[in-house]
């Protein structure tokens, strides 16, 4: 079968679509992943040890089953006791809820790479745990977790072809659908090879110019 561009340009516009709703599926989850890391990275540090063990619990539950089983989960099980959720939903909650229990050990290991020292001197200077938390540490904190985070948002970038097992319309799903029509399968699944390569290089230098500017924090 040669290579036809009359056709690439043809489905040029359907792929594009799916190009949106992969980056827009990526960037939600990132956001949600952030959320749920912060909470469950405190929520671990927390002296009631019932919730940092429960929280706990639910974190290695979830990062030691497969993404791609959460996904069906969200989507198809919980309908049965009510809660039904559109596609694009429930994938950026279960790849938010998956990737937040990555970022957790993430933001963890920042929190503990803060000198005591500044604890202590947050303590002597009469700063409460808000103060402390948004003053003192988390500034000293999140520099150094830039990289892993990004890394982390690449990953996920390239696990959203598993949308496509919850109807979700993003890259992949739209080449499938395209080339089940015309059956015509090399000129679509090489184009989403082609948008996956393209954007994530261009995230590794947006990657590579955060470690640079941001990775480093002076003591």
């Amino acid at each position: 079968m040669e290579w036809d561009w009359n056709f690439v340009w043809q489905i040029m516009p359907t792929l594009i679509q799916g190009v949106k709703i992969t980056i827009l599926a990526t960037l939600l989850g990132s956001v949600l992943a952030a959320i749920v890391g912060l909470g469950i990275a405190l929520a671990r540090r927390s002296p009631n040890r019932a919730l940092s063990r429960t929280v706990g619990f639910a974190a290695e539950f979830i990062r030691g089953t497969p993404l791609l089983v959460q996904l069906y989960f969200i989507f198809y099980v919980l309908p049965d006791i009510g809660i039904l959720l559109p596609p694009l939903v429930a994938g950026v909650i279960g790849l938010g809820l998956h990737y937040g229990t990555y970022t957790a050990e993430v933001y963890r290991a920042g929190i503990d790479n803060v000198p005591r020292g500044q604890w202590e001197a947050a303590k002597a200077c009469n700063l409460n745990a808000r103060q402390t938390w948004s003053h003192i540490i988390i500034p000293q904190a999140i520099p150094p977790m830039i990289p892993a985070l990004a890394n982390y948002f690449i990953a996920m970038f390239k696990e959203t072809p598993l949308l496509s097992a919850i109807t979700v319309l993003e890259l992949m799903n739209q080449a499938k659908s395209v080339a089940n029509t015309y059956y015509r399968y090399i000129e679509p699944i090489t184009l989403v090879g082609a948008f996956f390569l393209a954007i994530s290089l261009c995230s590794v230098v947006l990657l590579r110019w955060l470690e640079r500017r941001y990775g480093k924090i002076e003591r």
